[in-house]
Protein backbone atom coordinates (compact mmCIF):
# COMPACT_ATOMS: atom_id res chain seq x y z
CA UNK A 1 0.00 0.00 0.00
CA UNK A 2 1.49 3.50 -1.06
CA UNK A 3 0.43 6.97 -0.08
CA UNK A 4 1.30 10.61 -0.52
CA UNK A 5 2.25 12.54 2.55
CA UNK A 6 -1.06 13.65 3.02
CA UNK A 7 -2.88 10.57 3.00
CA UNK A 8 0.06 9.50 5.62
CA UNK A 9 -1.00 12.66 8.24
CA UNK A 10 -4.52 11.53 7.85
CA UNK A 11 -3.58 8.16 8.65
CA UNK A 12 -0.65 9.00 11.40
CA UNK A 13 -3.69 10.90 13.12
CA UNK A 14 -6.18 8.06 13.25
CA UNK A 15 -3.15 5.48 14.31
CA UNK A 16 -2.24 7.91 17.02
CA UNK A 17 -5.48 8.37 18.38
CA UNK A 18 -5.89 4.15 18.52
CA UNK A 19 -2.57 3.66 20.08
CA UNK A 20 -1.97 1.60 16.43
CA UNK A 21 1.23 0.59 15.67
CA UNK A 22 2.61 1.58 11.86
CA UNK A 23 5.84 0.95 10.07
CA UNK A 24 6.35 3.69 7.22
CA UNK A 25 8.41 2.41 3.94
CA UNK A 26 10.04 4.75 1.35
CA UNK A 27 13.28 5.52 -0.21
CA UNK A 28 16.02 8.23 1.96
CA UNK A 29 15.03 11.41 2.11
CA UNK A 30 10.86 11.27 0.80
CA UNK A 31 10.62 12.68 4.55
CA UNK A 32 9.02 10.07 6.35
CA UNK A 33 10.81 10.81 9.79
CA UNK A 34 9.81 14.56 9.08
CA UNK A 35 6.37 13.72 8.65
CA UNK A 36 6.25 11.45 11.77
CA UNK A 37 7.62 14.44 13.90
CA UNK A 38 5.21 17.00 12.34
CA UNK A 39 2.06 14.66 13.08
CA UNK A 40 3.01 13.62 16.54
CA UNK A 41 3.10 17.54 16.79
CA UNK A 42 -0.09 18.39 15.42
CA UNK A 43 -1.43 15.33 17.83
CA UNK A 44 0.35 17.20 20.80
CA UNK A 45 2.09 14.16 21.72
CA UNK A 46 5.40 14.09 22.67
CA UNK A 47 8.30 12.24 20.41
CA UNK A 48 10.73 10.07 20.93
CA UNK A 49 13.47 8.97 18.64
CA UNK A 50 15.26 5.86 18.96
CA UNK A 51 17.98 4.56 16.18
CA UNK A 52 17.61 0.62 16.55
CA UNK A 53 20.42 0.58 13.94
CA UNK A 54 22.97 2.06 16.34
CA UNK A 55 21.23 0.61 19.62
CA UNK A 56 21.90 -2.59 21.38
CA UNK A 57 19.16 -5.12 22.76
CA UNK A 58 19.23 -3.65 26.13
CA UNK A 59 17.99 -0.59 24.84
CA UNK A 60 14.76 -2.10 24.76
CA UNK A 61 14.90 -4.27 27.46
CA UNK A 62 17.12 -2.58 30.28
CA UNK A 63 20.09 -3.25 32.12
CA UNK A 64 20.30 -5.96 34.68
CA UNK A 65 20.65 -3.69 37.65
CA UNK A 66 21.16 -5.75 41.53
CA UNK A 67 18.35 -5.02 44.55
CA UNK A 68 20.12 -3.57 47.32
CA UNK A 69 20.48 -6.65 49.81
CA UNK A 70 19.32 -9.21 47.55
CA UNK A 71 21.20 -11.95 45.51
CA UNK A 72 18.05 -11.54 42.77
CA UNK A 73 18.42 -8.35 40.07
CA UNK A 74 15.94 -6.69 37.68
CA UNK A 75 15.96 -5.03 34.50
CA UNK A 76 16.61 -1.03 35.15
CA UNK A 77 15.03 0.79 31.82
CA UNK A 78 16.92 3.89 30.29
CA UNK A 79 16.81 6.50 27.83
CA UNK A 80 13.63 6.29 25.81
CA UNK A 81 12.40 3.55 27.23
CA UNK A 82 12.39 4.67 30.47
CA UNK A 83 10.70 8.02 28.87
CA UNK A 84 8.11 5.80 27.42
CA UNK A 85 7.12 3.54 30.85
CA UNK A 86 6.69 7.58 32.83
CA UNK A 87 4.77 8.83 30.08
CA UNK A 88 1.44 10.51 31.14
CA UNK A 89 0.47 11.97 28.45
CA UNK A 90 0.47 11.42 24.47
CA UNK A 91 3.71 9.77 23.83
CA UNK A 92 4.89 9.12 19.77
CA UNK A 93 8.04 6.27 20.10
CA UNK A 94 9.66 6.46 16.42
CA UNK A 95 11.72 3.51 15.51
CA UNK A 96 14.00 5.35 13.55
CA UNK A 97 15.88 3.46 9.96
CA UNK A 98 14.57 -0.30 11.78
CA UNK A 99 15.32 -2.02 8.76
CA UNK A 100 19.10 -1.29 9.19
CA UNK A 101 19.06 -2.96 12.64
CA UNK A 102 20.97 -6.23 13.50
CA UNK A 103 18.29 -8.76 13.93
CA UNK A 104 18.94 -8.90 17.83
CA UNK A 105 18.45 -5.43 18.23
CA UNK A 106 14.92 -6.03 16.16
CA UNK A 107 13.89 -9.03 18.25
CA UNK A 108 14.40 -7.09 21.55
CA UNK A 109 11.47 -4.58 20.21
CA UNK A 110 8.79 -7.56 19.50
CA UNK A 111 7.94 -7.81 23.52
CA UNK A 112 7.00 -4.30 23.35
CA UNK A 113 5.53 -4.27 19.96
CA UNK A 114 2.86 -6.25 20.60
CA UNK A 115 2.50 -7.06 24.50
CA UNK A 116 3.46 -3.33 25.14
CA UNK A 117 5.61 -4.89 28.32
CA UNK A 118 9.13 -5.96 29.10
CA UNK A 119 10.83 -7.53 31.69
CA UNK A 120 7.93 -6.43 33.63
CA UNK A 121 7.69 -3.04 32.69
CA UNK A 122 4.71 -2.42 31.01
CA UNK A 123 3.73 0.96 28.86
CA UNK A 124 1.27 2.83 30.01
CA UNK A 125 -2.09 3.27 27.08
CA UNK A 126 -0.70 6.52 25.93
CA UNK A 127 2.23 5.66 23.83
CA UNK A 128 2.20 5.04 20.27
CA UNK A 129 4.99 3.26 18.21
CA UNK A 130 5.83 4.07 14.68
CA UNK A 131 8.61 2.54 12.53
CA UNK A 132 10.33 3.44 9.70
CA UNK A 133 12.86 2.06 7.70
CA UNK A 134 14.36 2.39 3.87
CA UNK A 135 13.72 -0.57 1.53
CA UNK A 136 16.15 -3.30 0.66
CA UNK A 137 16.67 -2.48 -2.96
CA UNK A 138 17.85 1.21 -1.96
CA UNK A 139 21.09 0.10 -0.99
CA UNK A 140 20.73 1.94 2.68
CA UNK A 141 22.04 -1.12 4.11
CA UNK A 142 18.73 -2.70 4.84
CA UNK A 143 18.49 -6.48 5.08
CA UNK A 144 15.24 -6.87 5.93
CA UNK A 145 13.07 -7.15 9.12
CA UNK A 146 12.18 -9.95 10.75
CA UNK A 147 8.88 -11.55 9.89
CA UNK A 148 7.69 -11.45 13.43
CA UNK A 149 8.11 -7.81 13.64
CA UNK A 150 6.62 -6.67 10.80
CA UNK A 151 3.14 -8.33 12.09
CA UNK A 152 3.41 -6.55 15.07
CA UNK A 153 2.87 -3.86 13.23
CA UNK A 154 -1.07 -2.92 12.73
CA UNK A 155 -0.09 -1.63 9.16
CA UNK A 156 2.87 -1.38 6.76
CA UNK A 157 2.60 1.33 3.94
CA UNK A 158 5.01 2.90 1.45
CA UNK A 159 5.28 6.60 1.24
CA UNK A 160 5.30 7.97 -1.95
CA UNK A 161 5.92 11.81 -2.21
CA UNK A 162 3.89 13.77 -4.49
CA UNK A 163 4.39 17.64 -6.01
CA UNK A 164 1.84 18.97 -4.79
CA UNK A 165 2.25 18.29 -1.33
CA UNK A 166 5.72 18.88 -1.59
CA UNK A 167 4.54 22.38 -2.92
CA UNK A 168 2.16 22.09 0.04
CA UNK A 169 4.85 22.07 2.48
CA UNK A 170 7.81 24.24 0.64
CA UNK A 171 5.40 27.65 0.50
CA UNK A 172 4.95 27.07 4.52
CA UNK A 173 9.17 26.59 4.67
CA UNK A 174 9.39 30.07 2.71
CA UNK A 175 11.38 28.38 0.38
CA UNK A 176 12.01 30.05 -3.16
CA UNK A 177 8.73 30.35 -5.32
CA UNK A 178 11.12 29.74 -8.78
CA UNK A 179 12.63 26.58 -7.08
CA UNK A 180 8.90 25.27 -6.46
CA UNK A 181 7.76 26.49 -9.95
CA UNK A 182 10.96 24.41 -11.23
CA UNK A 183 9.48 20.68 -9.43
CA UNK A 184 6.33 21.61 -10.60
CA UNK A 185 7.30 22.06 -14.40
CA UNK A 186 10.14 18.98 -13.75
CA UNK A 187 8.00 16.82 -11.16
CA UNK A 188 10.01 13.53 -12.03
CA UNK A 189 12.99 15.36 -10.26
CA UNK A 190 10.94 15.80 -7.20
CA UNK A 191 12.11 12.12 -6.39
CA UNK A 192 13.90 10.35 -8.35
CA UNK A 193 16.06 8.33 -6.41
CA UNK A 194 19.28 6.19 -7.90
CA UNK A 195 20.91 4.06 -5.14
CA UNK A 196 24.85 4.58 -6.16
CA UNK A 197 28.13 3.76 -4.65
CA UNK A 198 29.65 7.01 -6.05
CA UNK A 199 29.32 9.65 -3.48
CA UNK A 200 26.89 11.76 -5.40
CA UNK A 201 23.20 12.71 -4.05
CA UNK A 202 20.07 12.21 -5.61
CA UNK A 203 17.86 14.23 -6.12
CA UNK A 204 14.96 13.42 -3.14
CA UNK A 205 12.71 16.16 -1.70
CA UNK A 206 15.00 16.42 1.73
CA UNK A 207 18.19 17.07 -0.83
CA UNK A 208 15.71 19.87 -2.56
CA UNK A 209 15.34 21.20 0.79
CA UNK A 210 19.50 21.13 1.26
CA UNK A 211 19.67 23.16 -2.21
CA UNK A 212 17.19 25.78 -1.05
CA UNK A 213 19.40 26.34 2.11
CA UNK A 214 22.26 26.53 -0.07
CA UNK A 215 20.42 29.05 -2.85
CA UNK A 216 19.96 31.41 0.36
CA UNK A 217 23.29 31.87 1.07
CA UNK A 218 24.06 33.92 -2.17
CA UNK A 219 27.04 32.15 -2.81
CA UNK A 220 29.16 33.22 -5.83
CA UNK A 221 27.43 31.40 -9.35
CA UNK A 222 30.77 29.03 -9.45
CA UNK A 223 30.72 28.16 -5.99
CA UNK A 224 26.94 28.09 -5.50
CA UNK A 225 26.91 25.66 -9.20
CA UNK A 226 29.11 23.47 -7.17
CA UNK A 227 27.70 22.92 -4.00
CA UNK A 228 23.92 22.45 -5.26
CA UNK A 229 25.55 19.89 -7.45
CA UNK A 230 27.07 18.15 -4.59
CA UNK A 231 23.39 18.58 -3.03
CA UNK A 232 20.96 17.03 -5.78
CA UNK A 233 23.25 15.64 -8.32
CA UNK A 234 25.28 17.96 -11.63
CA UNK A 235 22.09 16.89 -13.97
CA UNK A 236 19.30 18.34 -11.28
CA UNK A 237 20.96 21.44 -10.87
CA UNK A 238 21.88 22.36 -13.83
CA UNK A 239 18.87 22.25 -14.97
CA UNK A 240 17.29 24.30 -12.04
CA UNK A 241 20.32 26.97 -12.41
CA UNK A 242 18.94 26.87 -16.31
CA UNK A 243 15.15 27.52 -15.34
CA UNK A 244 16.08 29.79 -12.65
CA UNK A 245 18.42 32.28 -15.08
CA UNK A 246 15.15 31.65 -17.68
CA UNK A 247 12.79 33.21 -14.92
CA UNK A 248 14.66 35.73 -13.78
CA UNK A 249 15.58 37.24 -17.30
CA UNK A 250 11.94 36.65 -18.78
CA UNK A 251 9.40 36.57 -15.83
CA UNK A 252 8.35 39.94 -15.07
CA UNK A 253 5.92 38.92 -11.80
CA UNK A 254 5.74 43.08 -10.79
CA UNK A 255 4.28 44.00 -14.62
CA UNK A 256 1.69 41.06 -13.98
CA UNK A 257 0.91 42.87 -10.85
CA UNK A 258 0.70 46.34 -12.05
CA UNK A 259 -1.22 45.92 -14.96
CA UNK A 260 -3.02 42.36 -15.25
CA UNK A 261 -5.63 43.42 -17.95
CA UNK A 262 -2.89 43.93 -20.23
CA UNK A 263 0.28 42.20 -19.39
CA UNK A 264 1.51 39.57 -21.66
CA UNK A 265 0.65 35.45 -20.94
CA UNK A 266 3.82 33.40 -21.86
CA UNK A 267 3.23 30.77 -24.55
CA UNK A 268 6.42 28.30 -23.29
CA UNK A 269 5.39 25.39 -20.75
CA UNK A 270 8.49 26.42 -18.73
CA UNK A 271 7.86 30.28 -18.38
CA UNK A 272 4.10 29.63 -17.54
CA UNK A 273 4.93 27.50 -14.42
CA UNK A 274 7.62 30.57 -13.17
CA UNK A 275 4.71 32.63 -13.96
CA UNK A 276 2.12 31.54 -12.34
CA UNK A 277 4.13 29.72 -9.18
CA UNK A 278 6.19 33.34 -8.85
CA UNK A 279 2.85 35.03 -8.45
CA UNK A 280 1.50 32.20 -5.97
CA UNK A 281 4.32 32.98 -4.48
CA UNK A 282 3.28 36.87 -3.98
CA UNK A 283 0.06 36.50 -3.30
CA UNK A 284 -2.35 37.97 -0.01
CA UNK A 285 -5.56 39.46 0.47
CA UNK A 286 -4.52 42.74 -0.65
CA UNK A 287 -3.11 41.89 -4.26
CA UNK A 288 -5.32 38.82 -4.96
CA UNK A 289 -8.03 40.43 -7.16
CA UNK A 290 -5.13 41.54 -9.36
CA UNK A 291 -3.93 37.92 -9.56
CA UNK A 292 -7.59 36.95 -9.82
CA UNK A 293 -7.55 39.19 -13.16
CA UNK A 294 -4.79 37.46 -14.75
CA UNK A 295 -6.25 34.02 -14.15
CA UNK A 296 -9.49 34.41 -15.73
CA UNK A 297 -7.04 35.84 -18.86
CA UNK A 298 -5.16 32.61 -18.52
CA UNK A 299 -8.26 30.44 -18.43
CA UNK A 300 -10.04 32.55 -21.17
CA UNK A 301 -7.93 34.09 -23.69
CA UNK A 302 -5.10 31.90 -23.61
CA UNK A 303 -7.15 28.53 -23.13
CA UNK A 304 -4.84 27.65 -19.92
CA UNK A 305 -7.06 26.67 -17.69
CA UNK A 306 -4.78 23.91 -16.05
CA UNK A 307 -2.64 27.10 -15.19
CA UNK A 308 -4.93 29.39 -14.05
CA UNK A 309 -6.06 26.53 -11.75
CA UNK A 310 -2.47 25.86 -10.71
CA UNK A 311 -2.35 29.71 -9.85
CA UNK A 312 -5.19 29.76 -7.49
CA UNK A 313 -4.28 26.67 -5.43
CA UNK A 314 -1.29 27.16 -4.67
CA UNK A 315 -2.45 31.09 -4.05
CA UNK A 316 -4.19 29.36 -1.32
CA UNK A 317 -1.56 27.22 -0.23
CA UNK A 318 0.60 30.14 0.51
CA UNK A 319 -1.94 32.31 2.05
CA UNK A 320 -5.40 30.78 2.88
CA UNK A 321 -6.55 34.49 3.85
CA UNK A 322 -7.52 35.19 -0.15
CA UNK A 323 -9.99 32.37 0.10
CA UNK A 324 -12.26 34.72 2.34
CA UNK A 325 -11.47 37.95 -0.17
CA UNK A 326 -14.18 39.54 -2.72
CA UNK A 327 -12.06 38.42 -5.56
CA UNK A 328 -11.50 34.94 -4.54
CA UNK A 329 -15.81 34.59 -4.88
CA UNK A 330 -15.96 36.02 -7.65
CA UNK A 331 -12.91 34.23 -9.17
CA UNK A 332 -14.90 31.02 -8.18
CA UNK A 333 -18.23 31.87 -9.74
CA UNK A 334 -16.96 32.37 -12.89
CA UNK A 335 -15.16 30.25 -15.59
CA UNK A 336 -12.64 28.88 -13.11
CA UNK A 337 -14.85 28.23 -10.44
CA UNK A 338 -16.33 25.35 -12.95
CA UNK A 339 -12.57 24.55 -14.01
CA UNK A 340 -11.26 23.92 -9.81
CA UNK A 341 -14.20 21.48 -9.32
CA UNK A 342 -13.65 19.48 -11.71
CA UNK A 343 -10.29 18.80 -10.42
CA UNK A 344 -11.41 18.11 -6.97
Amino acid sequence: MSVTPKQLTELLAKMFAARLPVLITGAPGVGKSDIVAQSAARAGAELLISHPAVSDPTDAKGLPWPKQGDTEATFLPFGELARACKATGPTVWLLDDLGQAPPAVQASYMQLLLARRVNGHVLPDCVTFVAATNRRTDRAGVSGILEPVKSRFASIVELEPTIDDWSAWAYGQAISPTLIAFLRYRSPLLCAFQASADLTNSPVPRTWSHLAKLEALALPPAIEAEAMAGAVGEGAANEYLAFRSMANSLVNLDGILLDPDRAPIPSKTNELYATVVGLAGRANAQNFPRIATYATRLAVEADKGEFAVLLIRDAQRRDPKVTYTDGFVRLMSGPIGSLVSGQN
